[in-house]
């Protein structure tokens, strides 16, 4: 069974109502990202921190899988498919994948402030201050801020070096160290890209382009792959 790794970005998930920073000139849902998402801004108001990850949570509750998400999915019947993204909602989950690396963390988890091994699934949206994992201290988002490491890298790389075939679904391909991912696929790998925008890709190897958003981007390589 030849295996496939799809690589995901926000552009996935827009298609279900997912906002992203990168769509509003460097803010999130009106926030800046030094005030949500580096380990600076915890420090300094870790309630407006959790608030907004509450209200990412409130959001990500009600959306759903969209074409893409549910196709790349569907791509498990006939392949052995695992999916390395970059968001950290849970809509790969949702639409039946099975095999989902999250490089930048889960929206529905959180973890311990002490001991970063100590990783809790949220029962509902809300996580507050007083909060506390079982060493006694405060539980915050299990997601990765600007600034700090991506534990999950070398799960990621790991994977993209056994593929047969590599896909990258609405990543701009500018956030390293993921954007390098595309490196580590060995030469002879199919590579498809979709994205509407235009992104400077070059010394790429059977590269294919799809300059189209997620869902119709997939469709039309479902059409080829199923």
């Amino acid at each position: 069974m030849q295996k496939i790794v799809v690589f995901t970005g926000a552009g996935v998930s827009a298609e279900s109502g997912i906002k992203t920073f990168r769509d509003h000139d460097g803010l999130w849902e009106n926030h800046k990202i030094s005030e949500v998402a580096t380990p600076d801004a915890w420090k300094k108001n870790p309630k407006l921190v959790l608030d907004f990850y509450n209200e990412r949570r409130k959001q990500l509750l009600s959306a759903k899988p969209n074409q893409a998400h549910k196709i790349i999915s569907q791509l498990q019947e006939k392949y052995d498919v695992e999916v390395v993204t970059q968001n950290i909602d849970n809509l790969h989950e949702k639409a039946g994948s099975k095999k989902v690396i999250h490089l930048h963390g889960e929206l529905m988890k959180c973890r311990s402030t002490v001991n970063p091994n100590l990783i809790y699934t949220l029962k509902s949206w809300k996580l507050n201050i007083g909060d506390k994992c079982e060493l006694g201290s405060q539980l915050r988002p299990h997601v990765v801020w600007f600034g700090e490491a991506v534990p999950n890298m070398e799960k990621a790389y790991e994977a993209v070096s056994k593929a047969d075939i590599f896909i990258v679904v609405g990543s701009s391909l500018t956030v390293y160290p993921a954007a390098g991912l595309i490196n580590f696929v060995i030469p002879t790998a199919k590579k498809f890209l979709i994205d509407p925008n235009d992104i400077s890709i070059q010394d790429i190897e059977n590269l294919i382009v799809y300059k189209e958003k997620a869902s119709s981007g997939m469709e039309r390589l479902a059409l080829e792959l199923l």
